[in-house]
C-alpha cells in the first residue's frame, strides 16, 4: 500500500477482511496486513449533533483508517491542491487517510459512531489546525 505523502490520491477506500456465517459478522483489521502502518491508538466518535462537523485540521506524520461502525458520515480530504469526498457507511470499509492531508468529516447520521485506528500516540505538535499554515507546508512538498 501507497505512504505517499501529502497528495488526495492515496486516500482511498479499503474493503476489511469479513468472516461472517449464521452467527453474524467479524471485521477484523491487522496493523501492517490491513492498513500500511502499525496501530498505536484506538478512538471512536459518537452522540454528533445534526449539522455539527468534526475533524478541521491536518497531520504531520499520522496515519490513519476511519470506518463508520455504524449509521454513517462524509469525509473530506484535502491536500491543498485537491479534494475528495468519500461516504463511509460500512464497518467492512475504512478510508485509509495519510500524513498532510486536511480532514473534515460532515454529513452524520443522528446514530453514527465513528472508529479511528492511527499510527501515532496523541502528539498536539503534529496536527495542523490553521488550514493556510497547512495548505503553505503541503503546497511546498
Amino acid at each position: 500500500m501507497s505512504t505517499t505523502v501529502g497528495r488526495v490520491d492515496p486516500c482511498r477506500l479499503i474493503d476489511l477482511p469479513d468472516h461472517s456465517d449464521d452467527r453474524g459478522g467479524l471485521t477484523v483489521v491487522e496493523g501492517g496486513r490491513d492498513v500500511p502502518f502499525e496501530i498505536r491508538r484506538v478512538y471512536y466518535i459518537h452522540g454528533v449533533p445534526d449539522g455539527a462537523a468534526r475533524g478541521a485540521h491536518g497531520h504531520r506524520r499520522l496515519r490513519q483508517l476511519i470506518v463508520a461502525l455504524h449509521g454513517a458520515f462524509d469525509v473530506v480530504v484535502d491536500d491543498g491542491h485537491a479534494s475528495a469526498r468519500f461516504r463511509l457507511d460500512s464497518p467492512g470499509r475504512g478510508l485509509y487517510v495519510g500524513p498532510m492531508i486536511w480532514r473534515d468529516m460532515v454529513d452524520f447520521t443522528p446514530d453514527a459512531v465513528g472508529l479511528w485506528l492511527v499510527s501515532e500516540l496523541y502528539d498536539p505538535a503534529d496536527y495542523y489546525r490553521d488550514y493556510a499554515e497547512f495548505r503553505r507546508d503541503a503546497r511546498a512538498l
